[in-house]
């Protein structure tokens, strides 16, 4: 195990090289320019010059691309034109709010997708079947921004039972408030993937059904919910998982729309505030921040396997 790890590991490296370059290049394709919002409107050109110079953007572009790989990989992003602050800084500071409401999503989708998807594939075909399957497409269709709104206005605006306004607020400092404040916008993202993980479970599950171990399992007698629960369930979990996997990784990476919509502090608003001023050190360094997760997360899935289903063996 700890040398296939080793290897998956290695083998990313390659890859977040060439990512690298991509996210580099990107940013500087973007139209637009910092200078401008830094030195203002009315500059001369003395000043956009100087301030080039300071931000070292008038090094030839593989000498600045260098210069920041070789500071990326000792976690040293820059500093933010505007704030003036270490990126690596800024990004931390975000991560604690994103991984809360990252978590607090997925186990609002996995509160509501896993039930609807057992009950769907046991009851194949039947009208049971047939509304939680419309459920699981209408959690899909309905877009995560006017879900926000709707649910803002509706407990925020109208009942005034939660904020419409989210704040971080750290869970185990005053659980009571990290509700109050995660609840929208946990529900929000949680609904979403609560349809997707419902399709992904019933399509695994009705396979697994039709195997001939359950079966057997069922004619020697045993109770059905332990054919579901101990032996369809397992193995009908491997490609949920990495569905799992790969939600919690796009979460943790920032959920730009969402934390806009309730103004959440976490990274995906510092990626637009900064898209917004031409922030290039930032920008890169939460694209980049991003990009780690995924991969490390893919990773971790492929690793899950193994306690998930013994029969899989890494060399």
């Amino acid at each position: 195990m700890t040398g296939y790890i080793i290897r998956r590991l290695v083998q990313l490296v390659p890859v977040l090289f060439l990512a690298s370059i991509g996210i580099w290049a990107m940013v500087y394709a973007v139209p637009g320019s910092p200078i401008g919002a830094i030195v203002g409107e009315n500059a001369t050109q003395e000043q956009i010059a100087d301030a080039m110079q300071r931000l070292g953007l008038d090094r030839p572009l593989h000498e600045q691309y260098f210069s920041w790989l070789r500071g990326a990989l000792v976690g040293d992003f820059g500093h933010s034109i505007q704030s003036r602050e270490p990126v690596l800084n800024l990004i931390m500071a975000r991560v604690p709010a994103t991984l809360q409401l990252g978590l607090f999503s997925i186990l609002v989708g996995l509160l509501l997708g896993v039930p609807v998807a057992i009950i769907s594939a046991l009851f194949p075909n039947t009208w049971i079947d047939r509304v939680l399957s419309a459920w699981s497409a209408l959690a899909l269709g309905v877009p995560t921004f006017w879900l926000g709104i709707l649910l803002i206005l509706f407990f925020g605006v109208q009942l005034r039972w939660l904020p419409a306004v989210s704040t971080y607020v750290p869970f185990f400092q005053d659980p009571l408030g990290a509700l109050k404040n995660i609840l929208l916008p946990a529900l929000t993202l949680g609904t979403y993937v609560s349809g997707i993980f419902a399709r992904f479970l019933r399509a695994s599950l009705l396979g697994e059904l039709k195997a001939d171990y359950v079966r057997t399992a069922r004619s020697k007698g045993l109770p059905e919910r332990d054919v579901v629960g101990r032996h369809v369930m397992r193995n009908a979990l491997l490609p949920f998982v990495t569905i799992v996997g790969l939600m919690l990784a796009a979460f943790v990476g920032g959920t730009v729309v969402t934390e806009a919509v309730f103004t959440y502090p976490g990274i995906g608003r510092l990626l637009i505030q900064a898209i917004g001023v031409r922030d290039y050190p930032l920008i890169q360094g939460c694209i980049l921040f991003v990009l780690v997760i995924y991969v490390l997360m893919n990773v971790l899935v492929d690793v899950l396997y193994a306690y998930i289903d013994p029969r899989i063996e890494y060399r």
